[in-house]
């Protein structure tokens, strides 16, 4: 079966090197280790990694995909994104990555594509910045925060980018960053297993009642870990719209935009994945791994290969067919 995994973590070597070089500017500094391996370590000193080399190195990722058994990676930047308080050095930030994943893509067109990366604070700079990356080889999709440096993606900011990835007709990808609540997560990580899957809620939740769904009604947006706590609060918001005032101006219940989002296969238990694609449906679930942080999966084509309750076929289109469909691919011939 053709694979596909849309949640797939990349530090290009070029960001690394300008968070290294000018990272002081924010509060920021990268430390390099004896193994290859790097650490990016914020004012707070909480540090993101060590990041072995397969999240930079094109050779140390291509072992990474074969090691994953999957075909295709859909690149995606990850934490701390480019959403710092300076706006000049969030641009070069973005255009450092978007222009290192066209390089992995025209060298290996078969194995990745990009999700292009905005330096989403300065609205102008955001639009320019995907206008260029766009035409760049193998940009096929978005990728955002669920909220950016604190702001929900609904707030009017963010509307001349809403405009532009709908004009260019890209899907979003989403990804928890600056989560809600982080000040009462600091122990048991669970700014990671209750933090990232809330603030996912919180996006998804904003979304649909700001209107943005409904202006945009060809815009795919995908949510990840299996959509996180939203699918599972779905029966509340909606109770929410039909109690509250604060909530009627929406014409339609909540769970009528469930299928406007797809959903990605980090559920981390099989009844989980089953109740998700029960309520949205097989064609609206697709291949993610975390590529590969400890709380991601090592073999996301074997945990869908293990969901009993559904057909070959089935399988199939949340191994790669969905997301071929969503990011314009064509599923290769030779692929059985």
């Amino acid at each position: 079966m053709y694979s596909v995994d849309i949640h797939a973590h990349f530090f290009s070597s070029g960001y690394i090197s300008i968070l290294e070089k000018h990272g002081h500017i924010v509060g920021w500094s990268v430390d390099r280790h004896s193994d290859g391996s790097i650490s990016m370590i914020p004012p707070n000193g909480r540090a993101i990694g060590p990041i072995e080399p397969s999240y930079f190195d094109v050779n140390a990722r291509l072992e990474g995909l074969d090691r994953q058994e999957t075909d295709l990676h859909a690149l995606s930047l990850t934490n701390p994104m480019c959403h710092f308080r300076d706006d000049a050095f969030n641009l070069d930030l973005a255009q450092a990555y978007n222009d290192e994943t066209a390089e992995f893509h025209s060298a290996h067109p078969d194995r990745f594509i990009g999700l292009i990366t905005l330096p989403m604070l300065k609205a102008d700079d955001a639009v320019s910045e995907l206008e260029r990356a766009a035409k760049l080889p193998g940009s096929r999709g978005v990728y955002m925060c669920t909220n950016v440096a604190g702001h929900n993606l609904s707030e009017p900011r963010f509307a001349p980018i809403f405009d532009k990835v709908a004009e260019l007709k890209l899907p979003i990808f989403l990804h928890p960053g600056n989560v809600i609540g982080a000040d009462r997560l600091n122990d048991y990580h669970t700014i990671n297993t209750i933090g990232n899957p809330t603030d996912t809620a919180v996006a998804a939740t904003f979304l649909i009642f700001s209107g943005i769904l409904d202006k945009y009604p060809n815009l795919e947006v995908s949510l990840p870990h299996a959509g996180g706590t939203f699918p599972i609060l779905i029966g509340r918001i909606d109770h929410g719209w039909t109690v509250r005032k604060e909530c009627k101006h929406l014409k339609n219940a909540p769970s009528t935009y469930l299928r406007r989002f797809t959903y990605d296969t980090i559920g981390h238990a099989n009844y989980v994945m089953k109740y998700l694609t029960e309520l949205v449906g097989v064609d609206r679930v697709v291949l993610g791994s975390d590529f590969c942080f400890d709380m991601g999966h090592e073999k996301p084509v074997q945990n869908v290969m293990e969901y009993d309750w559904l057909n070959e076929e089935e399988k199939r289109a949340i191994i790669g067919g969905n997301a071929c469909r969503i990011l314009g691919l064509k599923v290769p011939e030779a692929s059985e």
